[in-house]
């Protein structure tokens, strides 16, 4: 079994995960970022990150961390840890080709005696199943002979600037007794709160892909409830707000559920739950809710502009937030599209206006022209979309300002960030 004194990490994926991952391993051990985007190296090489994610002064402290896009420079390694994309295809069926790639990369420079621990969000004995086969079959090695494996599944919450990885508490695990001691003592290096070890891999990917599945149908039962309320002309903010008042009603708020987590996930345990001849039915009528909150958000829009006499064909509207989530740059999965697309489909001209995301992602991701500055007087309807410093900076007057026609114009509150005297309606 390897000592901790003489291992050399690579981290594979530079993103959310596994940069800051990478920060802290390098500065106690001698560690390569590897990614296959030669930008995102050489952003980074120059002390940038444009996640947002590690400060560059974060980067600098770093002293033992270098970064690649050449696998050459990570064939001395011997500990081997993967944080790439687990997304799912567009039937919503695991997309398992990075890792499986991250694997082959690896399998073909593999060292005898190496550990390759995933990070990677994946459905229970996937490590196993799928990841495993790879290697062994680029290297030529035997599983838990020549090379061992661990999971430890990934916590980034991305913009959150008080829970950080240190601060989170890590669960791991190993394929041996002795490989989730090694494993567990690696992590416990750089996690100031603390480990948990699972006693298999499969309880450690299991307790991954549940947390967001737990988050996700709590969102969907509010959502529902706001659906509910809505038709009833009640607010939603308000009844909760009511309920909340007992010691023990979780404080979840209605949204849309997109980014790299929640909204993908409970997909990985439903495949293979399916898989094991079992139908999820409840987790999969709260994906059907949360997937199509962007279209009722839209719909609701389009009533109160009807309501408000807007010529819906032919309105300009206003979107104001791209990213999945307030303060943050990240635009994967976010469900904010849902609603341009949506609206676009009524024949209104959409416009999305959002100071944390890289006009160019927003350009590549999804083929929209950021409106880069705000003008009063413009548009006939505005949806508050996501809860930005920036926006909340702004506040009611301005926002509406931003309409032609006070008295024909439309605001919606996708977050709840406004008063209800302030807005036309509350998500």
């Amino acid at each position: 079994m390897l000592d901790l004194e003489n291992i050399r990490i690579c981290v594979l994926g530079l993103g959310y995960v596994g940069l800051p991952l990478a920060v802290e391993f390098g500065k106690q051990f001698e560690t390569v970022g590897f990614d296959i985007n030669l930008g995102r190296v050489n952003e980074l090489g120059s002390g940038q990150d444009s996640t947002l994610e590690v400060e560059p002064e974060e980067l600098r402290t770093a002293s033992k961390l270098s970064f690649s896009a050449e696998l050459a420079d990570v064939a001395q390694c011997n500990v081997f840890i993967v944080t790439v994309p687990t997304p799912v295809d567009e039937s919503k069926q695991p997309d398992l080709s990075p890792l499986r790639r991250a694997s082959q990369a690896i399998g073909s420079i593999l060292q005898s005696g190496s550990v390759v621990i995933y990070e990677s969000t994946v459905y229970p004995g996937a490590t196993e199943e799928v990841c495993v086969p790879e290697l062994e079959a680029a290297s030529g090695m035997t599983f838990n002979q020549d090379f061992f494996v661990g999971y430890s599944p990934e916590r980034i919450n991305p913009g959150d600037k008080q829970h950080r990885l240190p601060s989170i508490v890590k669960v791991t695990s190993g394929s041996t007794p002795a490989v989730a001691d090694f494993v567990d003592d690696l992590y416990r290096r750089v996690i100031t709160a603390g480990t948990h070890k699972a006693s298999s891999i499969k309880v450690a990917e299991a307790s991954k892909v549940i947390e967001n599945t737990q988050r996700d149908l709590n969102i969907a039962l509010v959502n529902e409830l706001a659906i509910i309320f809505g038709k009833l002309g009640i607010d939603t903010a308000q009844v909760l707000e009511a309920a909340g008042t007992k010691w023990n009603f979780l404080p979840f708020r209605p949204g849309l559920v997109g980014g790299h987590c929640i909204g993908v996930d409970p997909y990985y345990l439903t495949h293979k739950a399916q898989a094991a001849g079992y139908f999820p039915d409840v987790i999969l009528a709260g994906r059907r809710i949360n997937d199509g909150m962007g279209q009722y958000v839209a719909e609701e829009v389009v009533k109160l502009m009807i309501k408000r006499r807007v010529h819906v064909s032919d309105a300009k509207v206003l979107i104001l937030g791209l990213s999945f989530k307030e303060n943050c740059p990240d635009i994967r999965n976010t469900k904010v599209i849902d609603v341009v697309r949506q609206l676009e489909s009524y024949g209104a001209h959409v416009d999305v206006h959002d100071p944390w995301v890289s006009a160019h992602q927003a350009r590549e991701e999804y083929g929209l022209d950021l409106l880069e500055s705000l003008q009063p007087g413009q548009f006939d309807a505005v949806v508050l979309a996501v809860a930005h410093r920036e926006f909340q900076d702004m506040g009611a007057e301005r926002i509406r300002g931003l309409c032609r026609d006070l008295e024909h114009s439309v605001l919606f509150d996708v977050k709840g960030m406004l008063a209800l005297d302030e807005v036309d309606k509350r998500l």
